[in-house]
C-alpha cells in the first residue's frame, strides 16, 4: 500500500472513531467573538473613511485660502527710464 492510501486510512479510522467531547458554549462563545471582530473592523472602516473625509477638507480648505496655483506678486516693482 502505497504512502497516500496508508494516510487515508488512517484518517478514515480516526473519523469512525470515537468523537472528542466538544464544550457546550463552544459555538456561541465562538459567534460572540467573530461579532466582536466585526464590530472592530467596522469601526476601524469608519475611523480611517473619517480620518480621510478630514484630510480632503483640510486640503481643500487650505488650497481655496492659499491658492497655490496663482503666481505670487512680485517683491520688486519694475524700474522705468533706466
Amino acid at each position: 500500500m502505497s504512502g497516500t492510501g496508508r494516510r487515508q486510512d488512517e484518517v478514515r479510522r480516526m473519523l469512525e472513531g470515537p468523537h472528542p467531547p466538544v464544550p457546550a458554549g463552544l459555538a456561541a462563545s465562538a459567534a460572540e467573538r467573530g461579532a466582536r471582530l466585526l464590530r472592530r473592523r467596522r469601526a476601524l472602516r469608519r475611523l480611517w473613511v473619517l480620518a480621510l473625509v478630514a484630510a480632503v477638507t483640510a486640503f481643500t480648505v487650505w488650497a481655496l485660502t492659499v491658492r497655490p496655483w496663482e503666481t505670487p506678486p512680485a517683491e520688486t516693482t519694475p524700474v522705468e527710464g533706466w
